[in-house]
């Protein structure tokens, strides 16, 4: 079997699909590996330790043609999808909420496509949890990043010229960037607050030391889809959490928004008002700001300084530490290929049966399978 690791065109893309470390593994499952000349240089990985471990250093169109499997971070461009091997199989992160025009390409040039982004949240499939693995490091990255726009120290500190307050700091959407958010927010020192719409998430806000605040009531006690996810709230409670929100925001130093709805435009969290509210020197991190941002101040790639207020809106903040979100998403993508690849033959086996591969195939055989994209 051969397997090709793309470089990454996107230009905000400093992660790869692989590592030298995985290239050992994928090697030892049965796979040939190509890894396109340069891939791995914005990870902090060179040619030279692909070559290391056994991969063919080569060029794109070799990537692309005669492979069985290429694995990429993003999708890959028209022009790229035509170059690849009739029935390839594709996986990565390839959103499809986002990409359907490139739907007929995929079933025109008979691309197996899998999308790692929509593992289904069920024990057997959490080592191939792209979401979680790359969520954890943002929220680890957003208070490191609050942390150097913020004029202040976080922590309080008791000096003979006197005391410094530690800096407050509030969580919007306790999912995993937001858990690990806390986590990072108060090994710094902070006093941490957080929020969310579901209830079930305040046992894990207060182990973590943190204040939960939320607005109780009927329709927040069903807030939690079957997969894990927040549901998309009525306009009654949007207005009662904008109500809570407004009154404890003005009282923070930094805010780290985290909520998303999958395959929706991210819900607006804190209004232009809720800003101009917070003291100069504050600063909002704003991690839902490539899906229309949780703050309407917020600007993809840009920190904003609006009234005083540091609004950071940076782009693929996993990517800002390339090294280790490369590292999990690697494994993440071999923990996958070990359940598709039959131990015995070292042979390709999709299993249409098991819950994972069904889930998470948009496109084979020319059709697409996914009833939520049709």
């Amino acid at each position: 079997m051969k397997i090709s690791v793309l470089k990454e065109n996107n230009k905000s893309e400093t992660r790869i699909a692989t590592t030298p470390e995985t290239v050992k593994s994928l090697i030892r499952l049965g796979f040939e590996v190509y890894v396109e000349k340069d891939a791995g240089l914005l990870s902090g990985y060179s040619n030279k330790e692909f070559e290391n471990s056994g991969a063919k250093i080569s060029d794109r169109n070799e990537c692309l043609s005669s492979k069985d499997i290429c694995i990429v971070v993003k999708l890959p461009s028209s022009n790229d999808l035509s170059k690849m091997s009739k029935e390839m199989i594709l996986i990565g992160c390839l959103d499809p909420y986002n990409n359907k025009s490139s739907f007929d390409l995929l079933k025109d040039y008979q691309i197996t496509s899998m999308c790692m982004e929509l593992m289904p949240r069920i024990s057997r499939a959490q080592s191939m949890d792209v979401l979680s693995s790359q969520a954890n490091l943002a929220g680890y990255r957003s208070v490191i990043d609050a942390a150097e726009h913020f004029r202040k120290a976080i922590p309080m500190m008791m000096t003979a010229a006197g005391r410094v307050n530690p800096a407050k700091v509030m969580i919007l959407g306790v999912g995993v960037a937001g858990l690990q958010a806390i986590a990072t927010a108060k090994r710094l020192g902070a006093v941490v607050s957080a929020t969310d719409v579901r209830s079930a998430t305040k046992e894990q806000v207060e182990s973590l030391g943190g204040k939960f605040i939320m607005v109780d009531d009927k329709e927040s006690r069903g807030a939690e889809t079957n997969t894990g996810y927040a549901k998309e709230m009525s306009e009654e409670y949007k207005q009662k959490q904008a109500n809570l929100i407004a009154e404890t925001i003005a009282k923070q130093d930094i805010v780290i928004c985290t909520a998303l709805i999958p395959g929706k435009k991210a819900p607006v969290l804190i209004s232009q008002e809720m800003v101009e509210s917070m003291a100069s020197g504050s600063v909002v991190v704003d991690l839902a700001v490539e899906a229309g941002g949780n703050c309407p101040l917020s600007k993809e790639g840009e920190v904003v300084d609006y009234k005083g207020v540091k609004i950071v809106g940076y782009a693929n903040v996993p990517g800002r530490v390339a090294k280790d979100a490369s590292a999990l998403y690697a494994k993440n993508i071999f923990n996958f290929l070990s359940l598709i690849i039959n131990k015995d033959d070292k042979k390709i086996n999709l299993n249409w049966e098991d819950d994972i591969v069904n889930a998470v195939t948009l496109t084979h055989e020319g059709k697409l399978r996914l009833e939520q994209f049709k």
